[in-house]
């Protein structure tokens, strides 16, 4: 099969396009043929070097991806040869095929096309499982997106909305916050030229919000903690702007804030499928009645790959980028 491969640490230009052998199939997985796999930000960090896979993944980039069942596993109960999937990987998606465990794959959403589905596996449980599952957001809440144009954003604005939850994002252009105001954001800040902290506590009448997610890390820990309503919860699922930070810590103490920290990549399987079954339960239902719409910024070819991570870097996007085999 081809897949994209990892030449050395580096630029986009590392990433080459290779024949490399056919995924090995083990007893409890799927082997899937791709009909497309998605950009994440995780993706770049492996490129770079900063995030290698975990131990036994595939060396390959790719997070998630959509297709068709080619070969099962002879413990795999659910799946058959033949049957359109997409799912959550922990490596292997920039490839032709991929070999996945059997209870991180999901059925394609109805309405939505087999190329489109691999748009959803990455971003609906990273934010089921941290913002829902942990962090508990409910009807009545207020929630700030930190990036709300990303692949993150667009889905975090649209589910929470979908909850019943008010919703506040950053992003730094126009263009950008006028989608998230499409998709259902209530307040939208530019974070180039005007402070959210002063701007969310306007919008609260001093409060703060109830729950934050962050992609940015040390730079707003101080500010993210300053913008937390009493009870506030902050979820940092990323450190684009680096992962030092000096704070003062007695608004947690006062307020009884709660900071949190998590990946999906490094779990467990068991985790994993945990996860899995709960955005199939509580996020198929909202894609299947409209109320969540994928949001694909560009479609390119797998050796296309490299142009890919150069537009995710530029932040340039809105939405998903898909590669297709």
């Amino acid at each position: 099969m081809k897949a994209i491969v990892i030449t050395e640490p580096g630029g986009p230009e590392v990433l080459q396009i290779q024949e490399v052998e056919d995924p090995k199939v083990r007893e409890d997985e799927v082997l899937i043929k791709v009909a497309a796999t998605a950009l994440n930000r995780a993706d770049t960090g492996q490129r770079q070097g900063r995030y290698p896979p975990p131990k036994g993944a595939s060396q390959y980039p790719g997070l998630e991806c959509s297709g068709v069942v080619e070969a099962v596993g002879e413990k795999v109960q659910r799946w058959k040869v033949g049957d359109e999937v997409c799912a959550l990987l922990s490596g292997g998606g920039y490839a032709e095929k991929v070999a996945v465990p059997a209870v991180q794959c999901l059925p394609i959403p109805l309405g939505v096309s087999l190329k489109d589905a691999a748009s959803f596996p990455e971003v609906a449980c990273t934010v089921w499982s941290t913002v829902f599952m942990m962090s508990h957001l409910s009807s009545g809440e207020s929630f700030l997106i930190h990036g709300g144009s990303s692949g993150i954003g667009t889905f975090a604005i649209q589910v929470a909305k979908g909850i019943g939850a008010k919703v506040f994002v950053t992003a730094g252009a126009e263009e950008k916050l006028k989608v998230c105001k499409e998709l259902g954001a209530d307040v939208c800040i530019n974070y180039k030229t005007e402070d959210f902290v002063a701007r969310i506590k306007e919008e609260t009448g001093g409060k703060g919000v109830d729950v934050i997610l962050d992609n940015v890390g040390g730079p707003y820990f101080q500010r993210n903690l300053d913008s937390l309503n009493m009870d506030g919860r902050l979820f940092i699922i990323g450190f684009q702007g680096g992962v030092v930070a000096e704070a003062n810590l007695s608004g947690i103490l006062a307020r009884r804030l709660t900071v949190q920290a998590a990946g999906l990549r490094n779990r467990t399987v068991e985790n994993k499928a945990v996860i899995v079954s709960e955005v199939e339960k509580h996020v198929w239902p909202l894609i299947e009645s409209g109320q969540l719409k994928t949001v694909v910024y560009k479609y390119l070819l797998l050796s296309e790959a490299a142009e890919g991570h150069r537009i995710m870097e530029s932040s340039t996007h809105i939405g998903k980028i898909l590669l297709l085999p």
